[in-house]
């Protein structure tokens, strides 16, 4: 072992409070709780202690100095020293002695500990980690598989699964912070952020959609094609239909508990084109039939 007063960094010198100001300092940095998995600063923390354990020790300090004992506290072959009459394992020495090492670790370590015993706390788990992903409606509802760039260069594939909200949270295990301590790591937390969608709506199972069509379609019937998120269907619109009234696609929706999925539903709008005399002609020449009013659901 080296000079102890060289592994505390004083000289031969050195008072009594310098000595135990320089070994706080040193063993805040050096302790195990402080350097985890540091396997030098553990052997240099083990250093420190038993110098400052010997140079605490006002009695064995003198001896050291007179090359009585060696830097471990052990009697040198040359010397025949007898104990100090009356000082057994645990008895303070004479006054002056700096407090024992019990008292020092309570001191540096009380506001970490809060009290606790004076031992390695078990290693925890390593912090969570949080990031978004952005995803379209299609693929909230049909489930899809997105890359994210987590940080450190990783890269992680993460499966959406179907029929996931706006602002959900998936929590995937082991994929967040490493432990400082050892434990595993924690959890990698990703919230869904949905892109609003130019033509569908979302309300709960179901999926809203807006389809134009035209007067022609609307009094006389007829199929048109409608966009679903499975892609387009052929649709029958009802001779006689008005803006507003809603068609329903049985299936055609987000998934729900069971396996099953909800339906899509298609509110139909009639669109009529600016500026088409033929149009306007026949509108001049219509006449509703006799009780005709368009209004009448709101008249009480």
């Amino acid at each position: 072992m080296m000079n102890p007063y060289a592994i505390l960094g004083v000289t031969e010198r050195a008072p009594a409070d310098e000595i135990r100001k320089a070994y706080r300092k040193l063993a805040k940095e050096l302790h195990p709780d402080a350097r985890p998995g540091d396997k030098a600063a553990e052997e240099r923390f083990k250093q420190v202690t038993q110098a400052f354990k010997l140079l605490s020790d006002p009695e064995q300090r003198a001896r050291f100095d007179r090359g009585e004992v060696d830097a471990q506290g052990q009697e040198r072959p040359q010397y025949h020293y007898r104990s100090r009459p009356g000082a057994g394992p645990g008895q303070r020495g004479p006054q002056g002695r700096f407090e024992d090492l019990g008292d020092i670790f309570a001191d540096l370590f009380a506001a970490q500990n809060a009290g606790a015993q004076r031992r390695r706390p078990a290693a925890e788990k390593g912090a969570d980690l949080r990031t978004e992903v952005r995803i379209t409606l299609p693929e909230a509802v049909l489930g899809a598989k997105k890359r994210l760039s987590l940080p450190g260069g990783r890269a992680l594939d993460v499966t959406i699964p179907a029929g996931v909200n706006d602002g959900q949270v998936l929590r995937l295990k082991g994929q967040g912070h490493g432990s400082l301590s050892g434990g595993p790591p924690g959890a990698l937390l990703v919230e869904i952020r949905i892109a609003p969608h130019p033509h569908f709506r979302r309300e709960g199972d179901d999926i809203r959609l807006d389809l134009p069509i035209s007067l022609k379609e609307a009094v006389l019937g007829g199929t048109v094609r409608a966009p679903t998120l499975d892609g387009d269907v052929e649709v029958r619109i009802p001779a006689g239909a008005s803006s507003g009234s809603v068609l329903r696609l049985k299936g055609r929706g987000a998934p729900k508990s069971g396996g099953q999925r909800g339906d899509q539903l298609i509110r139909l709008m009639v669109d009529l084109p600016a500026g088409d005399p033929a149009l306007e002609e026949f509108a001049e020449s219509w006449r509703p039939a006799t009780g005709y009013d368009p209004r009448r659901r709101l008249k009480g």
